[in-house]
């Protein structure tokens, strides 16, 4: 890798040397691991084991790829009206989620791109990943140091100008009124739903297994409940989604598998079963880990109606049909948003860049 931009002319970042700073950690992840990220991945698992090496370079991959091309970036930043100061003049308070490997940094990238100043309080969850990669820009870059801090573990968020805040339904109420002075973006749990009309192709359903099992389902954009028509069949579904077997040896996953298991026959609730995954019939978007909701529609009308009921709910939708309100995904491609794919549908940027 040539680190093109070590030595920076200027003594402060513009916007252009932002995004080149960027495409350079872009570059950076897209290699093999060095010694030092590959530290902090194995760190990662040993605090959460949910963060699995394959999980965590999935993700490190993902952004390379989505969030951290030069061409798209500077198309993505052209549509904002971002200052010019070279210096900081806002400074943002982020509040990470933990149920996915650098679920938080997507509000991190936005905060830097416009300019400002992030003030982070990390999960305990996932606390490794992040610093790592502003300590690499860091290094390439000094003047980024201006533009990100981290507060210290057990600290609370003080000194900032404005908030971003996720969390679940329960802390997203505290969230409000604790910073109800502010401006603020509080977001709350939302789920990714697929629609199926019972004539997906093999292939289809194969992929609906990615937005249901990457992340042992535990992101806000896997499918955790399916709409189905009447007299919808399961065998082609819980066959193609046993090409996902191997999930079942993770410990933590067994473990849920088994007890919400155990919890159906118990109270002797209908389900369906491969042993990898529970389908239940709810009404209920979020479901536990190991387990799919599936609701019922008559016609493409009333799956319209159903969807729209839920919109505050829902984080995207896979499907091969067109639907009234929502641009469908196809199956497969929930884990893949890009720079304008803004979560819960509120543009960041634009929010980020007001007067």
């Amino acid at each position: 890798m040539i680190h093109a931009i070590h030595h920076l002319a200027s003594k402060d970042l513009t916007l252009t040397e932002r995004l080149d700073l960027l495409a350079e950690l872009g570059h950076y992840l897209r290699e093999a691991p060095d010694a030092e990220l590959q530290a902090a991945v194995q760190q990662s698992y040993f605090e959460n084991r949910w963060f699995t090496e394959d999980n965590q370079h999935l993700a490190l991959r993902s952004i390379a790829d989505a969030f951290l091309d030069r061409d798209k970036l500077a198309a993505w930043a052209s549509q904002y009206p971002i200052g010019s100061s070279p210096h900081p003049e806002k400074t943002v308070g982020l509040i990470m989620a933990g149920n996915i490997p650098l679920v938080g940094f997507y509000d991190w990238l936005c905060v830097f791109v416009a300019g400002q100043r992030a003030k982070v309080k990390l999960s305990d969850k996932d606390k490794q990943l992040l610093p790592l990669l502003v300590k690499k820009m860091g290094e390439w870059a000094h003047e980024s140091w201006e533009y990100t801090e981290f507060v210290a573990e057990g600290e609370p968020l003080r000194e900032f100008d404005v908030v971003i805040a996720t969390g679940s339904n329960n802390t997203a109420r505290y969230f409000e009124q604790y910073f109800q002075k502010y401006p603020h973006i509080i977001r709350r749990n939302r789920n990714a739903v697929a629609a199926l009309t019972g004539i997906e192709s093999m292939a289809d359903l194969y992929a609906l297994g990615r937005d249901i099992f990457t992340y042992f389902g535990l992101g806000c954009r896997n499918v955790s409940k399916i709409y189905i028509p009447h007299g919808y069949q399961f065998d082609a579904l819980l066959e193609a989604l046993e090409e996902y077997r191997e999930i079942i040896h993770h410990d933590k996953y067994k473990n849920n598998f088994d007890y919400n298991y155990t919890l159906l026959i118990l109270n002797s609730i209908p389900h369906q079963s491969n042993g990898l995954v529970l389908l239940t019939e709810s009404p209920a978007l979020t479901s536990r880990i190991a387990s799919v909701h599936y609701e019922y529609y008559d016609d493409l009308h009333e799956l319209d109606e159903l969807l729209v009921a839920r919109r505050d709910e829902i984080q995207c939708v896979a499907s091969n049909i067109q639907l009234r309100d929502f641009d469908a995904l196809p199956f497969g491609k929930t884990q893949e948003p890009g720079l304008m794919d803004y979560p819960d549908g509120v543009d960041v940027m634009e929010w980020l860049t007001r007067p």
